[in-house]
């Protein structure tokens, strides 16, 4: 006999961690860009050099996002750390007081 109400717990949602399809790839790309970036200002363009040290910035605020997004998907904090290569409570000190 079934015990547990469908009512209470038909509409839980259920968050699936996507397949990771492309990312390796998508990465590279980036990467390919930003190290173009360096060489197009170390050929003397010396007015785009602000914008190169501007994407620190751009990249840690996609970091950011990029973690709280994967808190929201489920992920623990030790799983966030780990791919990071620092303790949960890195991580957590890092990123848990972002909304």
């Amino acid at each position: 006999m079934n015990t547990v109400k469908k009512s209470l717990t038909s509409n839980l949602p259920r968050q699936r961690r996507r397949e990771v399809v492309e990312n390796d790839q998508f990465a590279g790309f980036a990467r390919r860009i930003i190290r173009a970036h360096g060489r197009r200002v170390a050929t003397g363009d010396v007015e785009a050099l602000r914008d190169l040290v501007a994407l620190s910035s751009v990249i840690d605020d996609a970091i950011g996002e990029a973690v709280i997004g994967l808190r929201a998907f489920g992920y623990s904090w030790a799983e966030i750390g780990q791919r990071l290569g620092i303790s949960r409570q890195a991580a957590q000190q890092r990123w848990g007081d972002r909304p």
